[in-house]
């Protein structure tokens, strides 16, 4: 089995600002406030989370296999 990661950078759409973060393992992340430009990141349709649409890494319920967040 793989290696399950918990930090992901999420590069912001609107401004394309970069910021390492660690991912919650017990919930998703439904909204996320860009530090620079102060966007609020909602997940892209067919996504569980911002990290899944924004992020280098996928969250950690996904990275496992199943198919959403609880």
């Amino acid at each position: 089995m793989a290696k399950i990661e918990f930090s992901s950078t999420i590069t912001c759409p609107h401004c394309d600002y970069s910021q390492q973060e660690e991912m919650p393992t017990t919930a998703c992340q439904f909204f996320y406030e860009c530090t620079k430009c102060k966007t609020l990141l909602k997940p892209l349709s067919g996504d569980c989370c911002v990290y899944c649409s924004y992020g280098t890494v996928k969250c950690p319920p996904i990275q496992e296999g199943n198919s959403c967040c609880n």
